[in-house]
């Protein structure tokens, strides 16, 4: 069996207000190439598909598209999709019926029975062959918000219902497969040790206590496919637990990740290779800086002239060095990039001596996280930041507006 891993494609997503659909589809036009030449059995999508709960039209229009392209292509293949953090459960549920009939399973939400039982059967998704014959079975895992899993029988609070869940269902799973069927899990949750794209990623649990052991999956799950993380990485070292990682970068920090999809395959019930598939860059980023004010015009002013195929233009970055303010900066800058290939939709500001920084974008208040508009709001009316207990609050807050995850 073979399988391709992939997540946080964010579709719907604007950079400092900048529509990004372009992109997003050469990717996907690549990935439908990518499923054809390597004859997967499936595809594994392991969360935030939109970058909000209420994407727009095209986004949605471009993830069904995709999977009607996949179904004319490879007929027998499984789409295997779970809701992350940005996604709303019910909304990519929606269209399930429909989406069946493609091959296409999405889950949103974790589901219980009257009798208080786990409902395995809606997680637990046989990956058949194109006779029908199952080949493996895929452990789909949601992100799990915390109305989901508090009041379990067995657990106390929100991260013990986290590990019930998990002991519940892979049990589940480990009952239900035949020999030299692997198991695979898909999740989207922040795992311990796991390095963050903090321009990009949402935290995921309340507080500090955020990220999840590695032992959470035993040795009888041949492979973890991990999303929310948009740096490729293993977890805990261990090749079967894996973040695939964005296929875009989705802000200037993540610029020189190597954005990918993972090709696995399997041997009977254990794992055969992993082999990363990069994906080509539709328009490039650009980060000019930091530096002093005078080289950075000057590096402005090197860049390339115009050309033919504006659409394809660069975004760019600017990360200037001051003394003091400037009152003129950005009329400098965008002379300095008159005639230029490159959309600027980013002008960061250091004062020296400081460490403070000031933020110019092409972008309102909608750019910014809720927890970087509480942080200002509570500064500018107490004069300090936020403390931890303040900050752990408004999360907790914050976590109980989402879970209501109104489509």
């Amino acid at each position: 069996m073979r399988l391709i891993h992939t997540s946080d494609w964010h579709l719907g997503q604007a950079l400092h207000g900048q529509d990004r659909d372009a992109e997003h589809v050469a990717f996907l036009d690549w990935l439908l190439g990518q499923v054809v030449q390597h004859s997967v059995d499936a595809l594994l999508i392991a969360g935030d598909i939109f970058d909000t709960v209420n994407p727009p039209l095209k986004a949605q229009e471009r993830l069904y598209d995709f999977i009607v392209a996949v179904h004319e292509r490879r007929p027998a293949l499984q789409i295997l999709m779970i809701a992350g953090n940005h996604d709303s459960g019910a909304r990519i549920e929606l269209p399930a019926p429909l989406m069946k009939r493609l091959n296409a399973h999405a889950v949103g939400r974790i589901g219980w029975l009257a009798d208080g039982g786990l409902d395995h059967a809606r997680l637990l998704l046989p990956i058949p062959d194109a006779k029908g014959q199952v080949l493996g079975w895929c452990i789909a895992l949601p992100f799990l918000r915390p109305a989901e899993v508090t009041g379990l029988a067995d657990s106390e609070d929100y991260l013990s219902g986290i590990h019930e869940v998990h002991r519940r269902l892979i049990a589940a799973a480990e009952a239900t497969r035949e020999p030299g069927q692997p198991l695979i899990a898909l999740s989207h949750a922040h795992m311990a040790g796991g390095a963050v794209s903090e321009d990009s990623e949402r935290n995921l649990i309340i507080g500090s206590a955020e990220a999840l052991p590695a032992s959470l999956f035993p040795p009888s799950v041949a492979y973890v496919a991990l999303g929310h993380l948009h740096k490729p990485q293993k977890v805990a070292g261990q090749t079967r637990i894996r973040y695939s990682g964005s296929p875009l970068p989705l802000s200037f920090a993540e610029v020189s990740y190597p954005h990918q999809v993972l090709l696995v395959s399997f041997d009977g019930e254990q794992l055969g290779q992993v082999e990363s598939l990069l994906v080509p860059r539709a328009v490039d980023m650009l980060r000019v800086g930091p530096d002093s004010l005078a080289p950075v015009l000057a590096e402005l002013e090197a860049l390339a002239p115009l050309g033919l195929f504006d659409d394809h233009r660069p975004w760019l970055e600017v990360r200037v060095r001051l003394d003091e303010p400037q009152p003129d900066l950005r009329q400098r800058i965008e002379t300095a990039l008159a005639g230029k290939a490159c959309r600027l939709v980013r002008i960061a500001s250091e004062y020296a001596g400081t460490g403070s920084a000031e933020t110019e974008a092409l972008c309102g208040l909608d750019q910014l996280s809720p927890a970087e508009l509480f942080s200002r709001a509570w500064e500018a009316q107490y004069g300090d930041p936020p403390d931890a207990q303040a900050l752990d609050d408004f999360a907790c807050l914050l976590q109980q507006v989402e879970q209501e995850d109104r489509p």
